[in-house]
């Protein structure tokens, strides 16, 4: 038996930074990693799909988002299992006992919206864990597992939340105990634990058989999500007693977000930055977030802001990382004596330079913000 698992797809996200097309464009991209799910499941002979939970945003979405995501699951055209998370619990106000959604929903669609054991055909039962509010109070999956007993059926848990093993907070009442999921494997209990919450692919443990498929499609920067863009292949021999599986993960994400570090106190520095940005890749489905410390002349940073200018207008997104830059901008000796102006403009550019080099207080970099400006008009700061 196999079949695909996925989590967190978060339908109708957006992300603050994204602007113009861009947002679009991510959205879609979102979309399209639902309904590519068919050429996979086709590819591999999958006969169901899980999406362990976060399968939307949130509850409160457009008419257009749910009719586009309800579209994009119709496409995979084999069953497809729906767990409702913490971003879209079945409270009420859920998105899956609205209108659109029941009026709307393909046939090939089922919310696992009940606490227990789901038939799937006979010998194959999914064991669900739906989240009804955004904070339980208890551990979902130990309530579910409590009352299981063996029964020669091969079983997949679907379940979300956070791994007490993984989750710094370790007195978190909903938090899932990886000992309880390692007890109901060894007893034949379940036999393949499908998780959603953690957004990177991630095994658990190590009996092989619990996982977080993590997001199809990024959603974090690569600091805080390490490894996005994959759905699981899961095989579970039904053959044998013991219910050996066999996971392999595929790489399905197009988009990006990228965090660079870098130190910048040259114009060499600024030329392998341009040079380092001008490699990547897909730029229209990448998002860059800079860390830049160091400190420049004046002509410099203007060298600098055009150099990111010009690749703001190529990647999907490109910007600071305001909290861990920190550029110096320190006027160097001579370095306006040849812009050909006098009189009162030559005063006004020395007091800009003096106040500049003050280093201190919001006049400091307005003065070096002017300065750049200057340079740049003047072409000096052309990158």
């Amino acid at each position: 038996m196999r079949f695909l698992h996925t989590a967190d797809w978060q339908l109708g996200m957006t992300r603050h930074f994204l602007a113009g097309d861009a947002q679009p464009r991510y959205s879609a991209a979102r979309r399209d990693a639902v309904a590519g799910l068919n050429a996979l499941a086709a590819e591999v002979d999958a006969e169901f799909v899980v999406v362990a939970g976060d399968v939307f945003e949130h509850n409160q979405l457009a008419p257009r988002v749910i009719g586009q995501s309800l579209e994009a699951m119709r496409a995979i055209g084999i069953p497809v299992y729906l767990l409702p998370g913490n971003h879209d619990p079945l409270d009420a106000a859920s998105v899956y006992t609205s209108a659109l959604f029941t009026a709307e929903c393909p046939d090939n669609v089922m919310v696992l919206d009940r606490p227990g054991i789901h038939e799937v055909r006979p010998g194959l039962q999914i064991v669900a864990a739906p989240w009804r509010s955004k904070a339980p109070t208890a551990d979902l999956v130990a309530d579910v597992l409590a009352p299981l007993s063996a029964a020669g059926v091969t079983r997949v848990l679907v379940a979300h939340g956070g791994v007490d093993i993984l989750d710094p907070d370790r007195d978190k009442p909903s938090l899932i105990r990886l000992a309880e999921l390692d007890r109901a494997l060894a007893a034949g209990l379940i036999h393949y634990v499908a998780l959603g919450d953690k957004h990177s692919l991630t095994q658990v443990g190590s009996s092989g058989r619990v996982w977080y498929s993590g997001s199809p499609e990024v959603t974090n920067f690569d600091d805080v999500e390490a490894d996005p863009g994959y759905v699981l292949v899961v095989d579970i021999d039904e053959a044998d007693p013991r219910r050996p599986v066999a996971v392999d993960a595929r790489h399905i994400g197009r988009w990006r977000f990228v965090t660079l570090h870098n130190q910048v106190d040259t114009s060499r520095d600024i030329a392998d930055l341009d040079m380092n940005l001008d490699l990547m890749t897909d730029k229209e489905r990448t998002v860059v977030r800079l860390a830049l410390t160091g400190s420049l002349t004046v002509t410099d940073r203007a060298a600098l802001d055009a150099c990111l200018d010009k690749y703001a207008r190529l990647f999907g997104w490109l910007g600071l990382w305001e909290r861990r830059t920190d550029l110096a901008v320190v006027p160097a000796d001579g370095e306006f004596c040849d812009l050909g102006i006098g009189g009162f403009a030559a005063a006004a550019v020395d007091e800009l330079v003096a106040t500049a080099r003050a280093g201190e207080g919001d006049k400091a970099v307005d003065a070096q913000a002017a300065l750049a400006l200057l340079l740049r008009l003047t072409d000096r700061g052309v990158a």
